[in-house]
């Protein structure tokens, strides 16, 4: 019976436009729609695996407050400008491109969608509407080397990189520098794959690493091919992005990973609360929970553990900078001074290997 008095009362106000009237709070707010871009598969074990734990951890904290999608396998071609645009038409007004070759088709299409947020990992160019975020990557892998240059019994460690642009670039340099602060004898050795995730080529860079002497491979790359290369062949190895020591219990020291949940949830606030701005780039590190080292191998000695916890809660406060000079680079030229610190435009434009790495950086 209240029931029919309701519905006959909602009809009789629809008629008479008293339904207008009703403070704003009656009717339930449409979501936000949120998209994530992803260059690989969300099971890719990595990079893309752990953007798409981002998100799902962003739809648990905010609930029906969002609406999220992914898409997945986009190019960093005209393809994901297409991706973009369709989105953007689509009613998405947070926009997560989370791979660097997105950069200009995202500027092309921020200009057409002016009332869109758009995000962007490992950019450098922002806009009104473009927000740049990305990874203190060079901390973890500072802390990897740190751990291979106690490990390392040839002194030699191995480096496959997918892309040789600036943040791949300090990664190998940051790790090289880290194992020179604890063995002053190490020297790397690289191999560029020109791709983010191929299991195959990624595969046949750590076997060639390995043969070269190389007892410790880092990657930069998505897949766990080079850690099941370190378990057959008995040496060491580290992943990137993902905890990888399922695919190499032995072979696995450690990873640098990343958490971006925390991110997401702070810049969908933002949104929601119309406190967003764009014009912004933000790098979050060990401090801020992005960076996460994977658990350590229980084969690393304890006085090896020690270092690497010391040099751990070094750099968290700050006491530790990866780019800290005195840093040569490996002509003998001096690439940051004794007392300073890497300018901005050399970090975020490094092209340059660091003093003990051999050979020279791809053009």
């Amino acid at each position: 019976m209240n029931l029919t008095r309701t519905l006959k009362a909602v009809r009789l106000g629809i008629a008479t436009g008293l339904v207008a009237a009703l403070p704003a709070a009656a009717f339930a707010a449409e979501p936000l729609k949120v998209a994530f871009v992803y260059l690989g598969p969300r099971g890719d074990g990595g990079w893309t695996q752990q953007h798409d734990m981002g998100r799902i951890g962003l739809e648990k904290a905010m609930g029906d407050k969002i609406k999220t999608t992914f898409v997945e396998n986009v190019p960093e071609t005209a393809d994901s400008e297409r991706v973009f645009r369709q989105l953007a038409s689509d009613g998405y007004k947070l926009i997560f491109a989370t791979s660097f070759g997105y950069m200009e088709p995202l500027q092309k299409v921020s200009k057409l969608f002016p009332d869109v947020k758009f995000e962007h990992v490992n950019g450098f160019k922002t806009a009104k509407n473009i927000v740049v975020y990305e990874p203190r990557f060079e901390e973890g892998f500072y802390l990897i080397g740190t751990i291979a240059g106690q490990m390392t019994k040839s002194n030699t460690l191995g480096f496959i990189g997918s892309f040789p642009i600036p943040s791949v670039i300090r990664n190998i340099d940051s790790m090289t520098l880290g194992a020179q602060a604890v063995n002053p004898k190490v020297k790397s050795k690289a191999i560029w794959v020109n791709t983010w995730y191929d299991p195959g080529k990624e595969r046949q860079a750590a076997d060639t690493l390995i043969a070269q002497g190389a007892d410790n491979v880092a990657q930069n790359t998505d897949s766990p091919a080079s850690i099941q290369a370190a378990e057959e062949k008995g040496t060491y190895a580290f992943s990137i992005d993902a905890d990888m020591s399922s695919f190499g219990k032995k072979a696995q020291l450690s990873g640098t990973t990343e958490d971006w949940t925390g991110y997401y949830i702070a810049e969908t606030q933002k949104v929601l609360d119309g406190t967003w701005t764009g014009e912004r780039h933000t790098r979050w590190g060990l401090k801020e929970g992005m960076v996460v080292m994977a658990p350590l191998n229980p084969a690393i000695p304890p006085e090896a553990v020690k270092v690497f916890e010391d040099k751990k809660a070094k750099l968290i406060s700050g006491e530790i900078k990866p780019f800290a000079g005195p840093i040569n680079d490996n002509t003998g030229k001096v690439l940051v001074a004794a007392g300073a610190e890497m300018d901005p435009k050399t970090f975020n434009s490094l092209k340059t290997y660091v003093a003990g790495i051999e050979g020279s950086v791809p053009q």
